[in-house]
């Protein structure tokens, strides 16, 4: 499913150009506190026994406290596949014009978008 969500948005940087991949360290700097958090959480949910990965279900690779490598993977891929998403609509956005994004009001006599 991880390979599926990568690649169902990798193709947004080849053929939209967003960008986020050449900017790397800014995705980076988004994605690393969140993921940090998460890890934490699982680490601790983990060593208590509250929290578990079935075996048959993962690959077998797991950090020193028990993650699984799909774990990590899903702290860092989903939500870089969501910057993609979020920056292919403001590039479609930017060449379109007359397409209104998010709360913006369009003005029926000019044809021009209205910003808040």
């Amino acid at each position: 499913m991880i390979g599926f969500t990568f690649v169902g948005s990798f193709w947004l940087e080849i053929f939209l150009k967003v960008g986020v991949l050449r900017r790397i360290k800014r995705a980076f700097l988004s994605i690393a506190p969140i993921a940090a958090m998460f890890i934490v959480w699982d680490l601790y949910a983990i060593s208590r026994g509250h929290w578990h990965f079935d075996g048959e279900q993962i690959l077998g690779l797991k950090t020193p406290g028990g993650i699984p490598l799909e774990e990590l993977l899903f702290f860092t891929v989903v939500p870089l596949a969501a910057i993609m998403t979020i920056e292919a609509v403001g590039v479609v956005k930017r060449s379109n014009k007359k397409w209104v994004f998010g709360d913006e009001k369009r003005d029926e006599s000019s044809h021009e978008v209205e910003h808040k």
